[in-house]
């Protein structure tokens, strides 16, 4: 895998574990500004060897976020305040037993939500010799996000994640290491940068 793909696709990797991780701090939801309608993927259920799906909607979050002490240490209270500023974290994943069991325009009812003025694609890699299509969008500006979008689309698996809410990116890369987050020595910053 060439570096800056590698470096991409742990990028997506690092956004994905930790907005899983927001997820099992907490779990059902109403619609709210940001949030995709991913049942419009429902129709893949059928074709999919198995299916994951997590719903966490701000209450749950919130009661998720109480558990944790900034008492007990300073990581603990950097995961407070992200959480307690999310209104949700809505996760599906399609895993297949072959390849090509669903094909890419499967996903246009999703990437039509994503066309909006308000969304903004900030990644898009495509291999045609892996297969693997992984778009990262973000709702808002830089340094007012108030939602992500991750869809990882690769011949045996769909990932499609949707966090709702105002998300600050330099708290979130500043997790790395930190309760199962892994630490993949990736810095976001305003300008963009990928630490090399």
């Amino acid at each position: 895998m060439k570096p800056m793909k590698k470096r991409l696709m742990n990028l997506v990797r690092w956004v994905v574990v930790s907005l899983l991780w927001a997820a099992l701090a907490s779990a059902p939801a109403s619609a709210q500004g940001g949030r995709l309608n991913i049942d419009d993927l429902r129709h893949l259920e059928d074709k999919a060897s198995g299916v994951t799906d997590v719903t966490v909607d701000e209450r749950t979050l919130k009661l998720g976020s109480a558990f944790l002490s900034p008492r007990r240490s300073a990581d603990e209270a950097k995961i407070k305040e992200l959480l307690s500023a999310l209104k949700g974290v809505y996760v599906k994943v399609f895993e297949f037993d072959q390849d090509n069991a669903y094909s890419l325009s499967d996903l246009d009812g999703l990437r039509a939500q994503l066309r909006s003025p308000e969304w903004s694609r900030i990644v898009n890699v495509r291999s045609k010799r892996d297969g693997d299509n992984v778009e990262v969008y973000l709702l808002g500006e830089v340094d007012k996000v108030q939602g992500v979008a991750v869809i990882v689309a690769a011949p045996r698996e769909l990932v499609v994640v949707n966090v709702v809410g105002p998300i600050d990116l330099e708290k979130i890369s500043e997790l790395e290491g930190h309760f199962g987050i892994p630490d993949l020595d990736l810095k976001l910053d305003l300008g963009r940068k990928i630490k090399e």
